[in-house]
């Protein structure tokens, strides 16, 4: 539960260690007042597309994309945006994070011209990027991909399809990793940059739980010029995978910001409720309840800071770390979630309340980003073999 003042989306005792600085905690503060100052306009609608759309300019307008256009790279930064995003409403989290995912490939990869052409948009909000990895049949196996992109006398020519894709139908530009040499798994995988308008390129919208702009990408004899290339031939895989690590910390965030909303929402709910003459909050069960979300809420905070810190000082295992906090606070997530909907009972099934679309939407982030299963690979294939001998006598 939120521990600080009840302006805050965030742990203050948390911003107070020595893994934020103090730029983050001014951050945290102006990001805070600006939620609270516009929850109307970051709050949910039945029009997730054009809701979506309009939040994205409203970040953009207000400046929290800049960073994507020339700015730092601030892992700790954006978790708190994430964070904050989560806790006031799921589509801004959503609106936020995808742009950042689009844009990050272009910013560390891209030529000066694609850079130019994209980052400045992208940042203002006036244009919308999406990242296409994931295929029906090569989800967080990115070694599996079958997009082909065939060469061509004047580029490439891009046949297959997308899977579940974020902004799929309202992004400007995709970032799509496609197939272009014999080479095994790995091997041959090559980036390329897509403008929505390309012929040849069509996009099947999925409803999802959740709602928001999601889709399956379809690319029919889709030509692109040279210049699309994004990055080298045949570095594919490295960027999708400098990406992925990036983000999966973040991830964690924003399941943090859902699982403090749900928490704060219980807490005040169950100090009100009357119960058996006294409050809800004053049985024994409910107590344990909450004390069980503090745990949760203060090591997930706890790994997401860690991770982020280790990232932003160039540490050589913050994808294992990414992976860490990525892992428990999504799981940790779902378990504050569900325990807030028990809390509140019959209320908390009332369709579009917000426990229950806190409930739809806190799902999908032990998917996204490689799911739980993932993470455990990727955290046990980590693990230090020295460890094995340590304690032994």
């Amino acid at each position: 539960m939120t521990t600080a003042t009840s302006h805050s989306n965030f742990d203050t005792h948390i911003l107070a260690l020595p893994l934020y600085e103090d730029h983050h905690r001014e951050l945290a503060q102006r990001l805070t007042t600006w939620c609270d100052e516009h929850r109307e306009t970051l709050a949910d609608s039945g029009q997730p597309e054009a809701a979506g759309l309009h939040i994205l300019r409203a970040l953009g307008d207000a400046g929290w994309l800049a960073f994507l256009d020339g700015g730092p790279d601030d892992c700790r930064a954006l978790c708190l945006a994430r964070e904050a995003l989560a806790y006031t409403g799921d589509l801004a989290d959503y609106a936020f994070s995808i742009q950042a995912l689009a844009a990050t490939p272009i910013r560390l990869f891209g030529t000066d011209d694609q850079r130019r052409r994209y980052l400045p948009g992208l940042a203002a909000g006036t244009l919308c990027g999406a990242f296409a990895v994931s295929e029906k049949t090569a989800g967080s196996d990115v070694a599996a991909i079958r997009l082909e992109a065939r060469e061509t006398d004047g580029g490439w020519v891009l046949n297959g399809g997308k899977a579940w894709i974020a902004n799929a139908g309202i992004a400007d530009v995709y970032t799509v990793i496609a197939r272009t040499g014999p080479g095994p798994g790995t091997f041959g995988l090559t980036a390329f940059l897509v403008p929505a308008g390309t012929p040849g390129l069509r996009v099947e919208p999925v409803p999802m739980i959740a709602p928001r702009a999601f889709g399956h990408v379809v690319f029919d004899d889709c030509a692109l010029p040279r210049e699309a290339l994004l990055g080298r031939r045949g570095g594919g895989f490295p960027i999708a995978m400098e990406v992925l690590d990036r983000f999966r910390m973040t991830v964690g965030a924003a399941a943090l910001g859902f699982a403090r909303r749900a928490a704060d929402a219980a807490l005040a709910r169950a100090r009100e409720r009357p119960m058996l003459g006294g409050k809800l909050f004053d049985l024994p069960t409910v107590r344990t309840a909450f004390a069980d979300m503090e745990v949760k809420l203060d090591a997930a905070a706890l790994l997401v800071a860690r991770s982020a810190w280790e990232t932003d000082q160039g540490g050589p295992r913050y994808a294992r770390h990414s992976s860490v906090a990525k892992l428990y606070a999504t799981e940790a997530a779902q378990q504050i979630v569900d325990s807030a909907v028990q809390i509140f009972g019959a209320a908390g099934l009332v369709h579009d309340s917000l426990m229950e679309r806190l409930y739809r939407q806190i799902r999908s982030l032990r998917i996204y980003e490689g799911p739980s299963e993932i993470q455990q690979a990727i955290i046990a294939a980590a693990i230090d073999p020295d460890r094995t001998h340590r304690g032994a006598s």
